[in-house]
């Protein structure tokens, strides 16, 4: 039976400003690190309101992507507000990917592709904050 979620893992070429940029992103330093000889192989936060689990997991050891384009699947990260998300993370250095859009009531997306060829998605979903106030 599957029990959920554990891990959301992104792939970077350059772990150090990788680092730097994940790390102003969730405002915190990543709490587990795995080298590999003398480079970052593998970093990895804690973050949201459940806590889950963000790694970066060096491209040298990941499976194969396609050069210059986006990977992996679209994780949405909850967000208050979508446009002001989606505008600090462009003034950080991500590029857009698909534009804050209103999906349905309580709903908006939008997503941007970090530095390293990820997609990072933000959402507000009404959904999501009724699901927290029954923890």
């Amino acid at each position: 039976m599957l029990r959920g979620f554990t891990t959301v893992t992104f792939f970077a070429d350059d772990m150090t400003e990788a680092r730097s940029w994940y790390t102003t992103v969730f405002g915190a330093e990543p709490y587990f690190v795995r080298d590999a000889g003398d480079q970052t192989a593998y970093l990895e936060w804690r973050t949201g309101d459940y806590q889950h689990e963000f790694g970066l997991l060096n491209a040298r050891f990941a499976p194969h992507r396609p050069a210059g384009r986006p990977s992996g699947a679209v994780i949405y990260w909850a967000v208050d507000d979508v446009e002001a998300a989606y505008r600090r993370l462009l003034e950080l250095g991500a590029t857009p990917h698909d534009e804050p859009t209103e999906r349905g009531p309580g709903y908006v997306t939008a997503s941007v592709t970090d530095p390293f060829g990820n997609i990072l998605g933000v959402m507000y979903n009404q959904h999501y904050l009724d699901g927290l106030s029954k923890v």
